[in-house]
Parts: C-alpha cells; sequence; structure tokens
C-alpha cells in the first residue's frame, strides 16, 4: 500500500527552456541555492532563478525566470555541471574536457598562466563534499581518465587546478564517488572502495558494466548507496560493511537519490520511493524519458529530457498523519522513530509510548493535546471505545432523548472537558476541534452504530458552534439529527439557514420557508448565504408541492418578477404527477405583466408550444410593452428599440397568432408602421404593406426585405409577383408632377431592377417600364436580364441534345434486340406464369427473356413504374 511522501512539482517548463526547437534534450543540471543550470545535447549552458511560491492552501509551486544562455563552442553535449559556489564557478564536463566557467557570466574562466583551465581525457568526476583540504576556497574533485586505469585528485581554485594524487585502479573505471580519502568506485566487473591516502582497497560485490548502468551515490559521510545485480539498492560504508538492509528496485534504474528517510530511484518510466527504515515501496510516479535525478542540498530534482521538476517531499508530520489515517501503525510507528530528528522532540515522545496508552484506557483522554490521529486510531479500533464516552466529557452536545450512560467502573476520573482542560481555553477548542474530526470520521462506520443520532447531533452542535464549514454538508447528507435539540442551537448562533435545511430533511418545508423569507427580509440576520433569495427560488423551482409553489410565488415574484418567474420557467419535468398547467401559470401572472412576459416567451420561445392563444397572448404582451414605452415623456429609445426589434422578429417568425386581431391594436398608431407592414404581409395582403413601406415610411429597403421574407417558403413564382409589385408601386406610386419624390421612387425601381435582376421576367418589366426611362439606367438589369434569357436557351439546347441522344440509343438497343433471333417451343415455359408458349407472339425482357405478351401487360399494370420491354418475333 503507498503513501504519499513527495509531489512532483515542475520548475522549469519545456516552452522556457527550448521554446519551439523540438531536438534539444536536457542532458544534466545543476542546482545552487536558488540558480539552476541546466546542460542541453547542443552543447548550451542554461541558467535559471528558481522562486518557491507557496499558495494560499500551502501548496510549494516554483516560478523560473531564465536568466542566462551560453554556446560552449563544443560539438558534443554538456555531459556534467557541478557548482562550486565558494568560487563562483561552474565545473564543466564536455567532449572529454573538464573546465570552469563563471557561475553569472558563464564565460570560460582563463588560466593565470594564460588560456582556459582544462583537463581533456576525461569519462567523469564527482565533487568532495567531505573534504580533507582545510582551505575554503578550493574544491576537491576526483575524474576519471578515459585513457588510463587511473582516479586522480585535484584541488580546484578560482582561475586554476592542481593535481594532488593520482590512484592506480585494477581495471577502468567507469562512475566515481569521493567522500573524503575514500574512493566509491565502479569498475568494468566490480565496485570498490579505495583509500587514495593510504592506498588500502576493499572489493565490494561484482556487477556487469555491459549490461547494466553502474550507479555510485553518496548518501551521507563515508556512506555510498549502489546499484547492485537483481535489481537491488545496496548500501555501503568506507569500510565495505552494508549497514542498512538492501532497497529492492526496478532492474533497469538509471539514477538514485536519498532524501532521508527515502531512497527515491529513477527509470525509464517511473520514481520509485523506497524507505531505507523499513525497505517498502511507499510511492510510485508516472515519469516519462526520465533523464536526470539529483539531489541538491536536500532538494530532490529531476529532468525528463525536456523539462525539470522538484520533488517535493511532504512534511513528516502529515506523513504520519496519512499512515494513522490508513491504519498503518507500525509503518506510521517505524517513520517516526526513524525520523525523530524532523518532528518535535515531545511528540515523538508521546508516539513512541504508544503501547503505555493502550494499557492505560484512562491516559488516552489526554491524547488530544498531544497527537490527536493517533489518539482516534487506538481509541476507536483497539480500545473499542464507546464513541458516546468521548461526546459526554463535552457538556450539552447528547441529545436530551439520548438513553447513554457512562460506563462502570468509569474510564476516567473527569467530570466534563471543562474539568480536563482545567480552565484553558485554547486546550478547550483543541478537544473540540479534534472531537469535529473525529466524529466526521466515524459517523458513517461501525463505530457509530447504535448511536447514529447522537453522534450527528452532537456533530451538528460542534458545526453550529464552531461556525465550520462541513455544517451544511452534514445537513445535505443522510443525517439522523434530532430536531427538537437542534432547533435553539441553531437559533443560538444563528444559522437560519441550515435550520431551514434540517427543516427540510424532517419533511417540513413549509417551516423552512417561512424561515428563509424572514432572514431575506431582515427580520432575521444569517450571512450564510448571500444568494438566498435566488436559493429559494430554486427550492420552489424544484419541489413536487405545487401547494407550497402558489403560496411563495406570490412573494418571490413581489422581490424580483425576472428571478421569480424562474419557479415557473425552469421547473423540471415531475412524471409522478401532474405538474403546473401553462393556462394556470398564466392565469396567475396576469397581474405581473414583466413576469407573465417572461413566462409567455418561454413556452413559445424554449419550450416550443405551438398554441394559437399562447403566440397571441406573447404578441400582445410585445405590443403593449412597446407602447406602454412609446407612452413614456421622455422616451427611453434604447429600450424602445429593443422592444421594437423583439415585437418585428416574432411577428415575422410566428404564424400561430391572430394577425387581424393584433393589427386591429395598432391600425391607427403611426409610430408602428414597420409592424403594421407586417402584419398585413401575413395577411397575404402585399399591396397594402408594400404601400406603407414605399409610401409612408418612405424605406425602400425594408419594401425589399419584406419580399425576401414574404417568399422566403414560397416557390420562385411566388417571389417574382411580390417583386412584381413592389416594382408596381414604385412605377405607379405618384403621379409625374411630384417630382422630387417620383424621382426618389424611380430611383429605387432602378435599383430593384439592378439588385435583383434574376428575380423578375424581363418581357413583363420592359412592359411595364415608361417608354422616356434611360437604357443606361437600366444597363445592369438588360445585362443580366439577356444572359439570364441566353443561358435558359442554351440549357435547354443542351438537354434537347441529351434527349435526343437518349433516344438515338435506345434505338439503336431496340435495333439490337430485334436482330437477335429468340426461340421459343412448346416445350419452353414463361418465366412469369410459368405455362408454355402457344403462339409465336412473345414479349422479350431485358436478358432476351421471352415472356407471354398477356404476362407483361398484366406486370406492367400492377407494377408502379413500367420497364422497358423490347417485342419480338419467333422465328421457329
Amino acid at each position: 500500500m503507498s503513501v504519499k511522501a513527495f509531489e512532483l512539482v515542475p520548475a522549469v517548463e519545456r516552452d522556457l527552456l527550448m521554446g519551439d526547437k523540438a531536438r534539444i534534450n536536457i542532458e544534466c543540471i545543476e542546482c545552487c541555492g536558488k540558480h539552476l543550470y541546466v546542460g542541453t545535447n547542443d552543447c548550451f549552458i542554461h541558467h535559471f532563478l528558481l522562486d518557491e511560491v507557496t499558495s494560499s492552501k500551502g501548496k510549494l509551486t516554483y516560478s523560473a525566470q531564465k536568466l542566462l544562455h551560453k554556446y560552449l563552442g563544443l560539438k558534443k553535449p554538456v555531459a556534467e555541471l557541478r557548482a562550486a559556489s565558494a568560487l563562483e564557478r561552474l565545473i564543466v564536463l564536455c567532449d572529454g574536457i573538464v573546465f570552469l566557467v563563471d557561475m553569472v557570466t558563464l564565460e570560460s574562466v582563463p588560466s593565470a598562466a594564460g588560456g582556459g583551465v582544462r583537463i581533456r581525457g576525461v569519462t567523469a568526476f564527482c565533487i568532495n563534499e567531505n573534504p580533507v583540504n582545510g582551505d575554503p576556497f578550493c574544491v576537491e574533485m576526483g575524474v576519471l581518465s578515459s585513457k588510463r586505469r587511473t582516479v586522480q585528485v585535484y584541488m580546484v581554485f578560482e582561475d586554476r587546478v592542481q593535481l594532488v594524487k593520482e590512484v592506480n585502479t585494477p581495471e577502468q573505471p567507469c562512475a566515481v564517488s569521493l567522500d573524503g580519502y575514500f574512493l566509491c568506485l565502479a569498475l568494468t566487473t566490480q565496485y570498490m572502495i579505495l583509500n587514495y591516502n593510504t592506498g588500502a582497497a576493499q572489493d565490494l560485490f561484482p556487477y556487469d558494466s555491459e549490461e547494466k548502468r553502474p550507479i555510485v551515490k553518496r548518501i551521507s559521510r563515508e556512506e555510498f548507496l549502489l546499484a547492485a545485480p537483481g535489481g537491488l539498492g545496496m548500501f555501503a560504508n568506507a569500510e565495505g560493511v552494508s549497514q542498512r538492509a538492501p532497497v529492492s528496485w526496478s532492474e533497469s534504474v538509471i539514477a538514485a537519490a536519498v532524501c532521508f528517510p527515502y531512497v527515491v530511484a529513477l527509470d525509464e518510466n517511473f520514481i520509485t520511493i523506497h524507505s531505507m527504515l523499513d525497505q517498502q515501496l511507499k510511492q510510485t510516479l508516472s515519469f516519462r524519458d526520465g533523464q536526470v535525478l539529483q539531489d541538491f542540498e536536500g532538494k530532490v530534482m529531476l529532468a525528463s529530457t525536456k523539462a525539470v521538476y522538484v520533488l517535493v517531499p511532504l512534511p513528516m508530520e502529515r506523513q504520519i498523519q496519512d499512515l494513522l489515517a490508513n491504519h498503518r501503525v507500525e509503518e506510521a510507528l517505524i517513520l517516526t522513530e526513524g525520523a525523530q530528528r524532523n518532528i518535535p522532540k515531545d511528540k515523538f515522545q508521546v508516539l513512541h509510548s504508544v503501547p503505555c496508552f493502550l494499557q492505560s484506557p484512562g491516559l488516552l483522554i489526554l491524547f488530544p493535546f498531544t497527537y490527536e490521529k493517533f489518539y482516534f486510531f487506538f481509541t476507536s479500533r483497539k480500545g473499542q471505545l464507546d464513541v458516546r464516552e468521548l461526546i459526554s466529557l463535552y457538556p450539552l452536545l447528547l441529545p436530551v432523548s439520548s438513553t447513554f450512560t457512562r460506563c462502570h467502573p468509569p474510564l476516567h476520573e473527569f467530570a466534563d472537558l471543562n474539568h480536563l482542560a482545567q480552565g484553558d481555553q485554547e486546550k478547550v477548542l483543541q478537544c473540540k476541534k479534534f472531537l469535529i474530526t473525529y466524529l466526521g470520521e466515524v459517523r458513517s462506520t461501525e463505530v457509530a452504530n447504535g448511536c447514529r443520532e447522537d453522534v450527528d447531533t452532537a456533530l451538528l452542535k460542534l458545526y453550529a458552534e464552531q461556525n465550520h464549514n462541513s455544517l451544511l454538508d452534514l445537513l445535505a447528507s443522510d443525517n439522523a439529527c434530532v430536531l427538537a435539540d437542534c432547533i435553539p442551537w441553531l437559533e443560538k448562533y444563528h444559522k437560519y439557514f441550515a435550520l431551514g435545511l434540517l427543516y427540510h430533511c424532517n419533511g417540513q418545508d413549509s417551516a423552512a420557508l417561512q424561515l428563509w423569507i424572514r432572514v431575506v427580509d431582515g427580520e432575521l440576520q444569517d450571512c450564510t448565504r448571500s444568494d438566498l433569495y435566488e436559493y429559494i427560488v430554486d427550492f420552489l423551482c424544484c419541489t413536487s408541492n405545487l401547494d407550497l409553489v402558489w403560496k411563495y410565488a406570490d412573494w418571490a415574484l413581489r422581490k424580483d418578477p425576472s428571478v421569480g418567474v424562474h419557479i415557473f420557467t425552469k421547473r423540471p419535468a415531475f412524471t409522478d404527477q401532474s405538474d403546473l398547467s401553462p393556462d394556470d401559470v398564466i392565469s396567475y401572472l396576469g397581474k405581473n405583466q414583466q413576469a407573465l412576459l417572461l413566462y409567455v416567451e418561454h413556452l413559445v420561445l424554449e419550450k416550443r408550444i405551438q398554441k394559437e392563444m399562447i403566440h397571441t397572448n406573447l404578441a400582445v404582451l410585445y405590443l403593449e410593452r412597446v407602447l406602454s414605452l412609446l407612452s413614456k415623456s421622455p422616451t427611453d429609445e434604447e429600450q424602445l428599440t429593443r422592444a421594437r426589434e423583439k415585437l418585428q422578429a416574432f411577428l415575422r417568425e410566428s404564424s400561430l397568432y391572430r394577425a387581424r386581431f393584433i393589427l386591429g391594436k395598432i391600425d391607427n398608431c403611426e409610430k408602428l408602421l414597420l409592424e403594421r407592414a407586417t402584419l398585413h404581409g401575413k395577411l397575404e395582403e402585399h399591396d397594402t404593406a408594400l404601400h406603407i413601406l414605399v409610401h409612408k415610411l418612405r424605406d425602400f429597403s425594408s419594401a425589399e426585405a419584406f419580399c425576401m421574407w414574404a417568399s422566403s417558403s414560397r416557390d420562385s413564382a411566388y417571389q417574382r409577383q411580390l417583386f412584381h409589385l413592389l416594382l408596381g408601386v414604385y412605377l405607379d406610386g405618384s403621379p409625374p408632377a411630384a417630382g422630387a419624390g417620383s424621382s426618389e421612387l424611380q430611383m429605387a425601381a432602378v435599383d430593384l431592377l439592378n439588385r435583383h435582376g434574376e428575380v423578375f421576367d424581363a418581357v413583363c418589366v420592359l412592359r411595364m417600364l415608361p417608354d422616356g426611362w434611360s437604357l443606361q439606367l437600366l444597363r445592369p438589369f438588360l445585362n443580366r436580364a439577356v444572359r439570364a434569357s441566353m443561358h435558359a436557351c442554351r440549357t435547354s439546347q443542351i438537354a434537347l441534345g441529351l434527349a435526343h441522344s437518349e433516344n438515338l440509343q435506345l434505338l439503336h438497343d431496340r435495333l439490337k434486340e430485334v436482330r437477335k433471333p429468340i426461340f421459343v417451343s412448346e416445350k419452353k415455359g414463361c418465366h412469369l406464369c410459368h405455362n408454355t408458349f402457344s403462339e409465336p407472339n412473345v414479349v422479350c425482357l431485358p436478358g432476351g427473356v421471352p415472356v407471354h405478351t398477356h404476362c407483361v401487360a398484366q406486370r406492367v399494370r400492377d407494377s408502379p413504374t413500367k420497364k422497358r420491354l423490347t417485342n419480338s418475333s419467333n422465328h421457329t
């Protein structure tokens, strides 16, 4: 069973590191304080500044800022980076060369004698984290040569390196780690410990470097972690002795690190975390394309080929609490004892002496002051303590109806919580918080069997007293709170919304609504929900009790009609009983015009009810809204425009309202001419509608739009008729003496012809036009008309030609069939009636099948589509 010991937190995202350069991969990383250095396969070093950011919920994240990147001028990937902070230098291994760069500028450091500080022919190097030289301004470094079986020890200064020692090895070394005078080496076939000061060597165990990548990791003073055969992580000290049991990890581990008390291992697909205390696998994290895993001063960092992450350890106390919450006591004790240096001494002493607490139930009552989670586990599971023994220590929490009495002999000598805490209010508060957690965890378990009412009632009282966020969650769940006992408690702490929920849980919805309405009206004070009015509306919307709806809907509508109407518009469908009738609701809302309008809109536009009365009602409501706005002084033009647009759209789109009835209401209103024209169009009175649009409104674009709208669901002939009618209105609209008005109509007629020439019958138009009109004005129309006429003529010619060709093909096929002899005899039968032939006259079906002529005639009469048949004479 796993435990969450670490969280994987991104540190440097892919986009920040490489942008859109897909071929760049991370090869190595180094972290020094807040400074992160990343070496890539294109021979660049990238310098980032990492800032830790803690959210309001206590979650740790990292913010990365890129400071610099530098090309090293070589052709190979950057293989290794190590920081020497005291020297402000980075030690870099690239292309078999070790050299120094400045940590700030990333420039190569020249030597004191000129040229760069370089060591060539290097396969790997390490830093001595337990240096034997007392100089704080130099770094000790172990280097593996690619050409010789040696390990060289160097002193690294700010601008030079100095060879201190060269030690021969029996085989070519592959990996090295250095602690003091001790070198831990991975050779070609085995691991060994070598003291380079005395020359003493100790072989450890064999392995095959060609099959498995060696791992040599210093984890503490004179102690190393090694990758052993069989998928084991072995520990070895400077004497070659293993003082810890090995951990069993993957065969394909490529890197490892230690963050006490855990060993972190990285393979191709996963991060595995084992405990050094009991060697058990504690956590597994999925991690693709793992490349690097390192620990830097207690900070475990790893990198894929594209991004850098930090493994953030969870606090040790939280890990122990999680183990206890999962009833893994032995692991919790092991972790506590092994990690005693990482938690407060008093808590360690308490945890270490848990068996003593188990032997003395009376002392368990003191445990909430030390470690709540352990107390919960051992009292509820090991001691099988009746939960009401704890509740009874808290005055007034048990309901009056409870039949509980404390056991005899008593488990403790305390009368109540105040006696236990000896007046310390901080301890009283701590105990109440503990009991809230405890009861919340056990209320749905077997611990609460037989005493659910006592547990839930006590928990509700504690939630109300402590203003706890879980009060509403308790009431929203299946609970057994005693109503009579909880009412005064909730009223005392002004938890009226919660009290309403409790009424609802007990089937008293009317009492709940009355209480909530008093809160909304300001008679009672409760700040639990600022949207309590909307909650009441939702409650009425969802209730199946229609009596409650009719009783309280009026209050909701008076408060806010636009929200209150949701009681009727957002109701779900109730299948177990008849729901609200739309006619009843319309009648009920008749006194509230705004709510009525919204409800009828809902019926028509959302529910798509197709009833004449409802559509007519909506049209009347839209019209009354417009007339009301027109009657106001001054007129709100913005509201009037929106209202008219709604009315006009509905008049155009609906076909169910009584158009004559609506027209009668605005027949004499000169301010709603467009609406009148639309209604005349609905009544097929198009000449009247066009007369209004052209002569009264002088809105020629609306007249054209009217023709398009009125003919949208009709055929092209109907559309042509409307446009001809509009053209006639333009041409006959005013006498010749009308002057400018007549000219305006003539230009409108010209524009109509030029824009919609394809709709008109050109011959009819030419007959309608005055003789004195200029052909130049009509040039676009005539061009389109001639082009359309020619197109139609040519299309018909093509169709005629195709028909003629098909006819010729059919004649050819017929001749071919006639020339072929069809043999029939008295021995052959008809394929339709299966009788033999008695005369030579037959009909040949496609495929040369002979049948009787009367059989074919009967089949043609019975068939919906006649088949082409070929008559043939029989030659015998």
